[in-house]
């Protein structure tokens, strides 16, 4: 549970190379506990996968909830297609039970990371 809950922003088609080379890029090899996103990726297969790989759960939220989380780095891109400022940094802070982040968003080809620690254990 010293793992990290990464959010992610993603597009569709990702695979889960492109993943795990991200989170790989990002984080090293710190352990990672847990991968959030937006609500409209729940069935995405890339992540899944990458989910799968890294044996992590992964949690989802509306883009509602995303945009009420104050970020670091709101972007627009998101905003118009989600309707969210923020995916990777709005979702860790949620998942982790309103965190501080400890790495804010980065990308890495197309892949929007970043990552809070939790607050609670993560089951």
């Amino acid at each position: 549970m010293d793992g990290l809950i990464v959010g992610i922003g993603l597009q569709s088609g990702a695979t889960a190379d492109d993943i795990l080379a991200a989170l790989s890029e990002v984080f090293g090899k710190a352990s990672v506990d847990v991968l959030a996103t937006v609500d409209v990726r729940a069935k995405d297969v890339g992540l899944h996968c990458a989910a799968s790989s890294l044996g992590v759960r992964i949690d989802t939220f509306t883009a509602a909830d995303l945009a009420e989380v104050h970020v670091p780095n709101p972007g627009t891109a998101s905003r118009d297609r989600l309707g969210t400022p923020s995916v990777a940094e709005a979702a860790a802070i949620l998942a982790s039970g309103g965190a501080a982040l400890v790495q804010q968003k980065r990308v890495v080809n197309g892949i929007v990371l970043a990552a809070a620690r939790a607050q609670r254990p993560v089951p």
